[in-house]
């Protein structure tokens, strides 16, 4: 596997693996009307203007297998991790726990102490592995339909073991 910074051309990968992902990883946790409202097929052509956009700003690396993107995530300049996802075949095989380590380093050469997300209820158990803590639970509208996720945070030792 190799992990590399996002580039543009990336973007219809990405995309495709955020739906397929979605759509397949999420199920067990959310019904077809919530998965239907977090990733509308509808919404395809906008996700990859805005997510292009938001991608090149944030801190982004993708995770290749054989020339195939296998996983994304992005924090921004703030310490917001914002997106997360490995392909419905890559699943449990530390593409994301090799990616969210990675953003975290990015993150303390930014000089943050903290990083937060907005986790499903597929990806809490993940980020608890990884040290994050619940902050709050939560119910996000999207479409009208309401799903549950997780704000969570983890705090950030600096090279000296510091806070």
């Amino acid at each position: 596997m190799d992990i590399r910074k996002f580039t543009d051309t990336d973007i219809n990968q990405i995309v495709s693996l955020f739906y397929e992902t979605v759509h397949s990883v999420n199920k067990r946790d959310y019904s077809q009307e919530q998965l239907d409202a977090w990733a509308p097929k509808d919404e395809e052509t906008l996700k990859l203007n805005t997510w292009k956009d938001s991608l090149s700003h944030n801190v982004t690396y993708v995770a290749e297998i054989k020339d195939k993107i296998v996983g994304f995530s992005d924090i921004t300049q703030c310490g917001h991790l914002d997106r997360l996802y490995i392909h419905k075949d890559f699943q449990g095989q530390g593409i994301a726990a090799a990616l969210v380590n990675i953003l975290e380093v990015e993150a303390r050469g930014l000089g943050l102490i903290e990083i937060d997300t907005e986790a499903s209820i597929t990806a809490k158990p993940f980020f608890e592995r990884q040290g994050y803590r619940v902050i709050q639970s939560q119910v996000v509208e999207r479409k009208g339909v309401k799903l549950v996720n997780f704000k969570m945070v983890k705090y950030l030792l600096s090279s000296n073991g510091k806070f």
